[in-house]
């Protein structure tokens, strides 16, 4: 064998014992007369002494041609080390070498194998290989190991079963963009790649497994950024027989048993939130409420003074950030060049301060005096010493805006600490979303979510303002999980189908299959997948998911290690019949 033990595991009372380390060449240190190296492997690093004294000729030139990265083997006898590292397990040891053995050498590596590395992300990425030796990335991937084993753990104890769906399927065509497939046995077919086993665990269901779950990779041809992969991976989840609370209770235990066993936080009932009020509050529907800055309206307040900009705005809305106030004109106008940036939109910030010495003070003092002012603080609750800004414009936008104005903010004031935890519930989401471009309405999570059975009439009315029997779960300001109850009756599911534009053939060439399984006694049903890349940053005390894939792709949505994707061969086109006419 390699090896009789790891890098991590001697200690003191493996004192005389002849053993055996094989791994990685972390540093060298020559003194000429003796030689140390820390070995390094997934376990940890224990250092190996080569002496003169002790150690062959042959021996101390063999150690001398030791470079970075070299695989080794190392035999000899476990010794006290005379100056102890108190800062790693083995600290107290060392490994005088009688024998070695170079199992493979290195060239230098392009970057340094430290916690602190000199690689930029781009190069550590096309050569990934060599970051997961580093700590801090070999230890991301060792967390999201044990955060498996642990919904793997939960699940099964609650009744479900790991069942695997088709990863070949058909293109469907609401959602994302699909990845598809070429068939080579079926010429000019496409398979698809899944966005999500939606239509299959709903089959599940039809077949009975009453519980089913699945840590499953999924595919979306999306534009991406830090918290997104073209393939990611979600815990997918269906129960049967069950309404909305059944499964709002099972996946609020698994999430307060993960923070719980992680984080050793405890936490009761999560808040819930309606769809309305997170919008209301906070611009966005996964609000992070570890801080206040919640959503001031002014419309009554503002308007008629003859300032144009909120005259003529739909709606004028600001936050509070308290303590503030002393924030210098530089600052601001910072905030201001912020906000209307391209990615924002916003076309200017009013602000106003609450100083400490009771001086009221604005951007707007030509329109608004002393009086008008103390009004507007007072509606926002605000006391000296805070600042307050106000954007306007759209609706819809301007919410968006200041949602993500806040956002910076919270990050800015060091308000979004990794290590604490809100969980939340929002529920309640309108149904459907008109789409102007297309003059039809989509549906805001997929086809077979469930009207709210109250609502259930107000399709043949006025479908825009039926809810869905929908859930999210938000953590930290990220949707980690959301889900519905199905739709289960044939006949409601294809008035969905009729709502949402699709003809009787589409919806058959489409979905026929679920619609069929439907009239053999499907049982009431629903479920919830959680994103969980985005599960493991988080309770890990970060959000960007990239940090926990092994071999992630870049924003351009490409493998730089493999360099992929890639053309391929004329002779595989011929093999698919396919030809390639690619825009100039």
């Amino acid at each position: 064998m390699f090896r009789s033990h790891t890098n991590g595991e001697l200690s003191l009372k493996n004192l005389n014992e002849e053993v055996t380390l094989s791994g990685w060449v972390q540093t060298i240190r020559d003194k000429g007369f003796m030689i140390w190296v820390d070995l390094r492997d997934r376990y940890g690093i224990t250092q190996l002494v080569f002496d003169q004294e002790r150690s062959s000729a042959a021996l101390m030139e063999e150690a001398k041609k030791l470079g970075r990265e070299f695989v080794i083997q190392a035999t000899g006898k476990v010794i006290e080390r005379v100056s102890k590292n108190p800062n790693i397990p083995t600290g107290e040891i060392e490994l005088l070498v009688e024998k070695l053995t170079i199992l493979n050498d290195s060239q230098l590596p392009p970057f340094t194998i430290e916690d602190e590395t000199d690689g930029g992300e781009e190069l550590r990425m096309k050569y990934r290989y060599l970051d997961i030796r580093r700590n801090p990335v070999k230890d991301k991937l060792i967390f999201r190991h044990k955060m498996a084993q642990k919904v793997r753990n939960y699940l099964s104890d609650e009744g479900f079963i790991e069942v695997e769906t088709p990863v070949l399927i058909k293109s469907t065509p609401e959602g994302a963009r699909d990845f598809v497939v070429p068939s080579r046995m079926n010429p000019g077919q496409f398979y698809a790649l899944p966005q999500s086993p939606q239509t299959f665990k709903q089959l599940l269901m039809v077949g009975g497994m009453d519980k089913y779950f699945q840590i499953v990779k999924c595919f979306r041809d999306e534009d991406l950024r830090a918290d997104r992969q073209p393939e990611f991976t979600q815990i997918d989840c269906e129960m049967a027989f069950v309404e909305q609370e059944d499964v709002m209770n099972v996946f609020e235990g698994m999430t307060k048993t993960l923070i719980k066993d992680i984080t050793g936080q405890e936490f009761g009932a999560f808040p819930r939130m309606t769809f309305a009020d997170a919008m209301r509050k906070y611009g966005n529907d996964k609000p992070d409420i570890r801080f206040g800055m919640e959503f001031v309206e002014l419309n009554e307040l503002v308007k008629g003074k003859d300032f144009k900009i909120f005259d003529d705005a739909e709606l004028v809305v600001g936050i509070n950030v308290e303590g503030c106030a002393e924030y210098t004109r530089k600052q601001i106008d910072e905030l201001v060049d912020w906000v209307k940036r391209p990615q924002i939109g916003a076309s200017g910030m009013v602000w106003i301060k609450f100083q400490n010495d009771g001086v009221k003070t604005s951007s707007v003092n030509k329109f608004y005096n002393e009086e008008d002012l103390a009004k507007i603080i007072e509606k926002f609750g605000a006391k000296e010493g805070d600042l307050m800004l106000i954007l306007s414009g759209n609706e819809n936008k301007v919410r968006a805006q200041l949602s993500a104005l806040r956002m910076e903010l919270g990050n800015r004031l060091g308000l979004r600490k990794g290590n604490e935890f809100a969980p939340l519930w929002v529920v309640d989401f309108p149904l459907l979303e008109w789409d102007e471009d297309t003059e039809r309405y989509h549906a805001m999570h997929h086809p077979f979510t469930s009207p709210k059975p109250e609502d259930i009439h107000l399709l043949e009315t006025d479908p825009g303002k039926a809810r869905a029997n929908a859930y999210d779960m938000v953590l930290n300001g990220n949707e980690i999980g959301g889900g519905s109850i199905r739709i289960f009756d044939k006949d409601l599911q294809s008035k969905m189908f009729d709502l949402l534009g699709f003809s009787k053939e589409e919806a058959e060439a489409q979905f026929g299959f679920l619609m069929n399984a439907f009239k053999y006694g499907a049982p009431p049903h629903g479920g919830l997948a959680f994103g969980f890349d985005r599960l493991v940053a988080i309770l890990d005390g970060n959000e960007v998911i990239r940090d926990y894939i092994a071999f992630p792709k870049n924003n351009s949505g490409r493998d730089v290690m493999i360099d992929a994707p890639a053309s391929i061969a004329d002779a595989q086109l011929d093999e698919l019949e396919l030809k390639l006419d690619l825009k100039a």
